[in-house]
């Protein structure tokens, strides 16, 4: 690919041409500067996570790279708090957003998404007093119950929808809101279904995980609107990894397989 990418510019410079003439404005900086630079932000499980050693780590990650290394560039990781993230994109210090984002209306009304790389929803973690009292999201929808989600996601939206009766906590990462619950000052965390799941494996009795997630969520990469050569490469990149086994290698990887746990802070 790197090959590849050269010929492009070494063909646009005998036709008296820019790269800007053949490609969007993402696509022309990835070439010119040889970079991918990749916002996320640090802390989903097991989407993206720092590992003891400092470095970077987790589902997608591992695509990014895998991305990277097709384009014949380096991969940039741009570790971004999450309120941020689509303002960082906007005045372009990274190129794409791959951080489990929801797709959702207010967000594509900011960003163009490419086509959606998983499907999650929310789920409930509850207080293990809870068990067998609580069996949905609605029987949450009451007063005298306390929730606790992660500042500015699709939990705390759909806390707001569907269950607004409950007293609603918001923490500025999903570490401290789950400890709410665990801790015993909350009676339920709501948040993405695979945070959860692999939460409940390492807290065993601290909390019950009611997994069937009662929202529908399609996780896309996100990019600055108007850029449909990027969009074009995205939605080819997805259909290639998906068809040749590399999305599944991956995604066994992280989803069916827990031995990462250990690199993990």
């Amino acid at each position: 690919m790197r090959k590849f990418v050269s010929g492009i510019v070494a063909a646009c410079a005998l036709l008296g041409t820019s790269v800007s003439a053949t490609a969007g404005p993402v696509m022309d900086d990835i070439v010119k500067t040889g970079e991918l630079r990749v916002c996320f932000d640090a802390g989903y499980m097991p989407f993206e996570m720092k590992s003891k050693n400092g470095s970077f780590v987790g589902f997608d990650i591992d695509i990014g790279k895998m991305m990277a290394r097709q384009m014949g560039v380096k991969y940039v990781p741009v570790n971004t708090a999450w309120d941020g993230i689509i303002p960082t994109l906007l005045t372009g210090k990274c190129h794409i957003i791959n951080a489990g984002m929801t797709i959702n209306a207010q967000r594509n009304m900011r960003v163009n998404f490419a086509e959606p790389y998983i499907i999650v929803g929310q789920t409930i973690l509850l207080n293990p007093e809870l068990e067998g009292k609580i069996k949905s999201y609605k029987d949450l929808n009451n007063s005298k119950y306390t929730i606790a989600t992660k500042l500015g996601t699709t939990g705390e939206q759909a806390i707001k929808r569907m269950i607004s009766k409950a007293k609603l906590n918001v923490f500025e990462t999903q570490s401290d809101a789950v400890l709410e619950v665990a801790n015993g000052k909350a009676d339920a965390f709501i948040y993405d279904m695979p945070f959860n799941a692999i939460y409940a494996s390492q807290n065993s009795g601290k909390v019950v995980h009611l997994e069937q997630p009662f929202t529908y969520e399609p996780l896309g990469w996100a990019v600055a609107q108007g850029d449909m050569d990027m969009l074009n490469f995205l939605n080819n990149f997805l259909r290639q990894i998906k068809g040749d086994g590399t999305y599944e290698r991956i995604y066994d990887k992280w989803f069916k397989d827990n031995s990462w746990l250990s690199q993990v802070q």
